[in-house]
């Protein structure tokens, strides 16, 4: 994502979630628990152009992605999305379901790690943007659900049919594609769908130690590290050592790799700047 700014100002308050900002940590929470925190139209384009915002700022070295109240998301709203779905034309059909993917690319995109804390519900879309972000936390109330084939389409729905086998492989990802069957904390964690299982009610926490570990760190090494296993995800071997080469050249001319032989010498923690 380019850093170079136009001259549209920057979003100051976002209508369908909130955003907070602490040192380099931000934390997006979907916030309509009564719904339990069902995505919208909006909620869809505030995550897209906040994530794209967050992007070229370049202020932000590390996201949580949370959901208030009983649950992470159950996915899409029935009422604001799937009964307004039903009235659309193919043209609009595929403005909505590109901007959806758009989501999911600017969580995998971003030049930051995300992680996801997750409680609760996590189903449809809800489960799909747990699987795009680069650390799942979950406490033990965690129930992961692929709805999509349950409402008559394809399960393969945001990026789904990609992402999914490479976490827990094509036979673990068929199996909960096509039967949209509820996967719970125990069996998540068994197939590699969890980073971490935390205690009851300390995924919050646990997600939020990570985010600030990873912004304390060499926050330039992580985008790269992320941008890396992102891109080399289709690649040949051949084209992926060369890349890594052409990545370790550029990062070892940066302060960052000078900073920590400085430090090693000096035998002290190194001060990382990003860079």
């Amino acid at each position: 994502m380019s850093p170079f700014l136009s001259s549209a100002p920057r979003t100051e308050k976002w209508q369908h979630l909130r955003l907070t900002l602490d040192e380099g940590v931000a934390t997006v929470t979907l916030a309509r628990p009564e719904k339990l925190n069902a995505l919208t139209f909006g909620a869809y384009a505030d995550l897209r152009d906040l994530l794209a915002e967050l992007a070229r700022e370049r202020s932000v070295r590390a996201l949580v992605l949370a959901g208030e109240g009983r649950g992470f998301c159950s996915g899409g709203d029935v009422d604001d999305i799937i009964g307004a779905t039903l009235g659309m034309d193919t043209a609009q059909l595929l403005d909505f379901n590109r901007m959806t993917g758009q989501v999911v690319r600017a969580l995998r995109e971003a030049p930051f790690p995300v992680i996801a804390a997750l409680h609760g519900v996590a189903a449809g879309a809800g489960a799909v943007l747990a699987l795009a972000a680069d650390f799942r936390i979950a406490d033990p109330s965690v129930k992961f659900s692929f709805l999509f084939t349950k409402v008559g389409l394809s399960g393969g729905d945001m990026g789904a049919a990609y992402l999914l086998p490479r976490v827990v492989g094509l036979g673990h990802a068929t199996r909960l594609l096509m039967l949209g069957e509820p996967v719970r904390a125990p069996e998540a964690e068994r197939i590699g769908l969890l980073s971490e299982l935390t205690a009851e009610g300390e995924a919050g926490t646990r997600a939020a130690a990570l985010a600030r570990r990873l912004a304390d760190g060499p926050a330039l090494a992580h985008a790269q590290t992320k941008a890396l296993l992102t891109a080399e995800l289709d690649m040949p071997l051949a084209a992926s050592v060369e890349l890594d080469a052409a990545t370790q050249a550029l990062l070892m001319n940066g302060e960052d790799y000078a900073e920590f032989h400085a430090a090693f010498t000096e035998k002290r923690p190194p001060k990382w700047q990003g860079r």
